[in-house]
């Protein structure tokens, strides 16, 4: 749809923004002429990305409800967009802990994952992206059918996973995941309650046709 050019443009640049600003920041980094990633650089290029990772989730987790509230049917439309930068903000997370961390000892990472939960939930919840963002395209829904939305449930699990990252990686303050995980909270509860809402009046029906017929 025309129309949804200039809004789906305003979205993708709003996506890029945080990445164009870290972007700039190493690049002072490098030139000496900027300390805008404090201390220690590289986990704060970790944190970045996988905090708008996190973000983006919770978005497209949120688009859903919102369009339940206000009606706005268009809202899907947005919806795989956000999606796609999710997993493309958890990857260059994931890159950016291989090539800046490990520094090119990528085998450590099958003792990371063993030995830190908070790296083997965060690896796991990656892997469980990466079906997703392949079968995003109109292509594959066709494909697959019914299918794609029981393998798309898997954002759930996802966003579960990834919140418990955040949160066993931070070791003091936990006031940021907490309120990540309220939010997750939130939008999980809002579909149970929906699904128990609609389970119900599915019950009510079922009783009145035969009531109905007698």
């Amino acid at each position: 749809m025309r129309s949804l050019i200039l809004p789906k443009t305003l979205v993708h640049l709003a996506a890029l923004t945080p990445l164009a600003i870290l972007l700039w920041q190493m690049w002072g980094e490098a030139k000496g002429f900027s300390n805008a990633l404090g201390a220690d650089p590289v986990a704060e290029i970790e944190h970045r990305l996988g905090l708008w990772a996190l973000r983006f989730l919770m978005i497209t987790l949120a688009i859903t409800p919102l369009r339940q509230l206000t009606g706005w049917n268009v809202l899907v439309r947005f919806r795989r967009i956000l999606g796609l930068y999710a997993f493309a903000y958890a990857s260059l997370h994931f890159a950016a802990y291989l090539g800046l961390d490990l520094r090119g000892f990528w085998a450590q990472i099958f003792q990371d994952i063993i030995k830190r939960p908070y790296i083997t939930v965060g690896f796991i919840a990656w892997l469980l992206l990466v079906p997703l963002a392949v079968t995003s395209t109109t292509g594959w829904i066709k494909r697959l059918g019914r299918n794609w939305a029981r393998l798309h449930k898997l954002v759930y699990v996802i966003a579960v996973l990834a919140v418990l990252h955040f949160w066993w990686l931070v070791k003091s303050d936990l006031r940021e995941p907490a309120l990540y995980a309220g939010i997750l909270a939130v939008l999980l509860g809002w579909r149970a309650w929906k699904a128990l809402k609609a389970r119900a009046t599915a019950k009510v029906k079922a009783r009145s046709v035969p009531a109905a017929r007698a």
